[in-house]
């Protein structure tokens, strides 16, 4: 994986704010100037768009979209996803204006998935590193998506993560044991504002 730096980041969390104030307000996108692009932001990567809501000082997810697989370039996939993460998030109301002052904009670049192979689906929960990896599930026409942050933030042990992972695919929480399943993990480097319009770090999923 190539890393971004963090002059880097911090202009796809810029991008992703100035992006949903943009759409909220007029509509329409902002408009971006290539010449600042570097080869990094026009590499296609998979991304996600996170937004949280600040209450009493705590986080809570306000939404949240993305692109598992590097299917467009890194600046526009931020865009897409910010956009959608704002307005398209079928668990929350579509952001408004107003709320924007109490969010706080995230931005995962994630690695290219890759399948763990396991003779037993048993040996999942010794494949997985909590922290490191986020994870895939597939299953016909089921899919669900956890990024790595997810499982320290709920101080889930492996097998939880698999299990929540099931669920969020629509699928009972064991569904991980099946043996038609596949299971892939990625990587993330992960950007974040430390407040509404605030600075922007790169975050270190600490377990």
């Amino acid at each position: 994986m190539r890393l971004l730096t963090l002059d880097e980041g911090k202009f796809l969390v810029k991008l992703a704010r100035d992006t949903i104030e943009s759409y909220l307000t007029s509509g329409e996108r902002p408009k971006v100037d290539k010449g600042k692009l570097t080869d990094a932001l026009v590499e296609k990567r998979g991304v996600f768009t996170t937004l949280y809501k600040l209450v009493k000082g705590r986080r809570e997810l306000r939404g949240c979209i993305g692109y598992p697989y590097p299917v467009k370039e890194l600046y526009l996939a931020v865009m897409d996803t910010a956009i959608e993460a704002a307005t398209n998030d079928p668990r929350f109301n579509p952001l408004q204006v107003s709320e924007l002052n109490d969010v706080v904009v995230e931005v995962s670049v994630l690695t290219v998935p890759e399948k763990i192979e396991v003779s037993s689906p048993l040996e999942y929960p010794d494949k997985i590193v909590i922290g490191r990896d986020g994870l895939i599930i597939k299953y016909g026409f089921y899919s669900g998506l956890l990024l790595p942050q997810v499982p320290v933030e709920y101080n889930w042990d492996a097998q939880e993560y698999l299990s929540h992972l099931s669920m969020k695919a629509g699928l009972p929480p064991d569904a991980w044991l099946w043996k038609d399943v596949e299971i892939y993990r990625f990587m993330a480097q992960i950007f974040i504002e430390k407040e509404p319009y605030g600075d922007v770090v790169e975050e270190i999923i600490k377990r």
